[in-house]
Parts: structure tokens; sequence; C-alpha cells
């Protein structure tokens, strides 16, 4: 019962900092092709994203 259960939370979590890359490099990418402006957010996030990428590496588990 417990091994199912942390089954099913591992799954959510990588579906949660799947998601959460994912739109954070959309955004960068946004940022990229629509304003200058906001050069330092974007690329903020994009850091964001690369850390959350590397966290799942070094975890052992999928991008």
């Amino acid at each position: 019962m417990i091994d199912v259960d942390l089954c099913i939370h591992n799954q959510k979590e990588k579906e949660m900092l799947e998601t959460i890359a994912i739109i954070l490099i959309v955004l960068w990418l946004l940022g990229l092709v629509t304003s200058y402006t906001m050069g330092g957010l974007i690329h903020g996030l994009l850091v964001i994203a690369i850390v959350v990428i590397v966290i799942r590496v070094i975890q052992g588990r999928r991008i």
C-alpha cells in the first residue's frame, strides 16, 4: 500500500516539475521574441527552468 502511494506521489511530482519547466521555457522564448525590456526577468525564468531540469537529472529522473 505504501509503495503504491509513493509511486503515485513521485509520478505527480514528476509531471508537476515537467509542467513548470515547460511553462518557464515558453515564457522565456516569448520574452526573447516580444520585448527586450523584460530581459532580466525572462532570463531569470530560464535559469529557474534549467535548475529544475538539473535537479531532476541529479535525482536520476528522466527529463
